[in-house]
């Protein structure tokens, strides 16, 4: 019972009086372990009884591996023990068996050349290496083992000839760095000089040049260090840059105190490597010029950072021309950049035409051109280079499609800052002949009126008119010059052709120019009236409120001819105003327009309240309409709700309350006043 309870509870937890730790432990467990099996050791009494038991191991030998011959532990385990026998001979023919079987396993030279060294068989041991090398030319371990042997035997002759035959396979890197190093510690430097130029032919990796460098570093001079460098420049060419290179020639430079050879070799490299290559260029840059360089120098390199940046963008979009427009002003504002590389950003900017004739693909590209022409106009002072930009650019636009006038008007300009009036008149000529547009003419006329040439800016204004008799403007701009020239009739003649035209772009401000036209040219009472009459004319086309308003307006700004000098409006002027307020209600009411009413109201208000006395303020009171919420049925049956205007003129209920109000009031005072005769 006791024992299916588990293990017995232990009743005395107090530690022993004999402690013992692990390491006594594990000791003891070491020493009682039992020893191994061991081959007994057999004694021969005599020679025959040692050949019959090397005839029984051969036997045995011979019987593993005619099984299986392409087992080698058999073949090693055979030459072993006739090497523990001192069978030199017959281990050699066990070792050449097994090489027929398999010449390519590498374990089998290595021991058979071992047991040959060990028996300081030299001889041996070197025709066996150069077997080895010659079946196995590839495998490193035969070379390495046959070089290290000549070596040792101070036979360096035949070391350098043994590097020979394996350099001509065109090893891996160690293979030739063992070269060097052989060469290295015998003092031959020039030997050493002339494997590394093999080896940076078969293994043009940056990172051997800087081996090559560092060499040339401690056993060379500083031209040989540099002769390597640009070699290894030259060699990589801009496809295999490697950063890596550079900042090692930097730094070798740097150590020289040539600090601004090292500075041109980071220029270098920066303009040439792409930014995704050259990011710890650019921290090593940074570095060199905070502890050589002053502020320009690290400007310049953060210069160089964004200029790379951009060749990257530019690089990946071409049709990018924000990225084209940073470059180009990068380059413009660079203290270290020259007008070659400003013209040669522009120049490969300009190239990328947009694909299709579309203006709206056009309107970015137009401004590398302009901005180019401006550069050799303004900074590179190189004026027929300008020209010839602009030029370029207009021959580039697709002008039966669409054209830029800005591009027009920029190359007028930039002719009469040349003192080329004539060319800047051929200019605007040709660009209004090939594509006439409003901004070409007006910047044409504003061109003349400045030159104080008014014939040519009738001439444009007329050309313009004939080409669109629709632009207000256009007529407004020309009458305006007629005016400036005291020609009133001429002016007049404009505004009566332009107000027939069937078809205006804004016919409001036509008729308003006219309208004050006539009003400031108006300084006798009887010439007041072609404004009033422009105002009737107007009326017939149209029945707009602000029409009215302003013709009301104008009515009371009439002078009074026998005070033309007052201050307030005549009352003659005030009769007028409100007539032509009546007949707006009158015609609003016709019409049932509602908006335009209300809008006329509250400016007979606001006229009523300067002009006005108090019954025509309480009249007009009455007139003036209250907002309700009303109701209305839709489509689906439903019901909204709306805001309208209730005008009590025209509410029938509200005027027959009013009567009967007004008779009620009437009543109540005959009341009072019989009661008052009574008492």
């Amino acid at each position: 019972m006791d024992a299916s309870r588990g293990p017995p509870r232990v009743k005395n937890k107090a530690a022993a009086p004999q402690q013992i730790s692990a390491e006594q432990l594990l000791r003891e467990a070491v020493d009682r372990q039992e020893p191994g099996v061991q081959a007994p050791t057999q004694r021969f009494a005599d020679l025959e009884e040692l050949h019959e038991y090397q005839s029984r191991k051969r036997t045995d030998f011979e019987n593993y591996v005619r099984r299986n011959r392409l087992n080698m532990g058999n073949w090693f385990r055979y030459a072993q023990w006739e090497l523990e026998q001192k069978e030199y001979r017959r281990a050699r023919s066990v070792f050449e068996r097994a090489l027929d079987v398999d010449p390519t396993i590498v374990q089998l030279w290595v021991r058979y050349i071992e047991s040959e060294m060990k028996e300081r068989n030299i001889n041996h041991a070197r025709n066996l290496l150069d077997r080895a090398v010659t079946i196995l030319p590839r495998v490193d371990k035969l070379w390495y083992k046959y070089v290290y042997m000549e070596e040792m035997l101070g036979n360096i002759a035949g070391t350098r000839a043994v590097f020979e035959r394996w350099m001509s396979w065109e090893p891996d890197e160690a293979a030739w760095g063992a070269y060097i190093k052989l060469e290295k510690r015998y003092g031959e430097y020039d030997r050493a000089r002339g494997v590394f130029e093999r080896f940076t032919i078969v293994h043009p990796e940056a990172r051997n040049w800087i081996k090559w460098a560092r060499f040339e570093e401690e056993n060379g001079t500083s031209d040989l260090v540099r002769d390597v460098y640009g070699a290894a420049i030259e060699t990589l060419g801009e496809e295999f840059m490697d950063e890596k290179l550079f900042i090692a020639y930097a730094r070798f430079e740097a150590k020289l105190k040539e600090y601004e050879r090292a500075r041109a070799i980071y220029k270098y490299a920066l303009d040439r490597m792409p930014r995704s290559k050259s990011a710890t260029l650019h921290k090593q840059y940074t570095t060199f010029e905070k502890q050589y360089g002053d502020r320009e120098g690290v400007e310049d390199v953060v210069l160089a950072k964004r200029r790379v940046m951009y060749e990257e963008q530019v690089k990946e979009n071409p049709k990018n021309y924000d990225s084209w427009f940073d470059y180009a002003r990068l380059e413009e504002s660079s203290p270290s950049s020259s007008p070659d590389k400003v013209r040669d950003v522009y120049e490969r900017a300009i190239a990328q035409v947009p694909p299709s004739q579309e203006k709206r693909h056009w309107r970015r590209y137009i401004y590398l051109w302009i901005f180019y022409a401006l550069y050799e106009e303004l900074q590179a002072r190189d004026m027929q280079r300008a020209g010839a930009v602009y030029a370029e650019a207009l021959k580039l636009i697709p002008h039966k499609k669409f054209t830029f006038a800005k591009v027009w008007i920029l190359k007028a300009q930039f002719h009469i800052r040349e003192g080329d009036l004539s060319a800047a008149r051929k200019t605007m000529g040709l660009a209004i002949g090939m594509c006439p547009k409003s901004k070409l003419f007006r910047a044409y006329i504003e061109m003349e009126l400045k030159l104080f040439e008014f014939t040519r800016c009738r001439t444009l204004y007329e050309k313009w008119i004939e080409w669109d008799p629709g632009n207000t403007s256009a007529w407004i701009k020309f009458s305006e010059l007629e005016r400036g020239l005291d020609d009133v009739e001429r002016a007049r003649a404009i505004f009566e052709l332009a107000i027939v035209q069937p078809v205006l772009d804004m016919p409001e401000l036509l008729w308003k120019a006219y309208i004050d036209f006539e009003e400031e040219e108006a300084q006798e009472p009887e010439e007041y009236e072609r404004p009033r009459a422009l105002y009737e004319r107007l009326l017939e086309k149209t029945d707009h409120v602000k029409v009215w308003i302003s013709y009301a307006h104008f009515e009371i700004n009439v002078p009074d001819p026998s005070a033309p000098d007052s201050a307030h409006a005549s009352p003659d002027a005030i009769k007028r105003a409100r007539a032509v307020f009546t007949r707006a209600h009158t015609l609003y009411k016709e019409k049932a327009l509602v908006e335009e009413r209300v809008a006329l109201l509250q400016a007979w208000k606001g006229f009523e309240d300067t002009h006005g006395t108090d019954e025509e303020r309480e009249k007009l009171a009455k007139m003036m309409p209250r907002r309700v919420k009303k109701r209305r049925r839709l489509d689906d049956d439903s019901f909204e709700e709306y805001m309208d205007y209730v005008f009590p003129a025209d509410d029938e209920g509200s005027a027959k309350m009013g009567k009967l109000m007004a008779m009620a009031q009437k009543w109540k005072k005959e009341q009072e006043a019989g009661g008052g005769g009574g008492a």
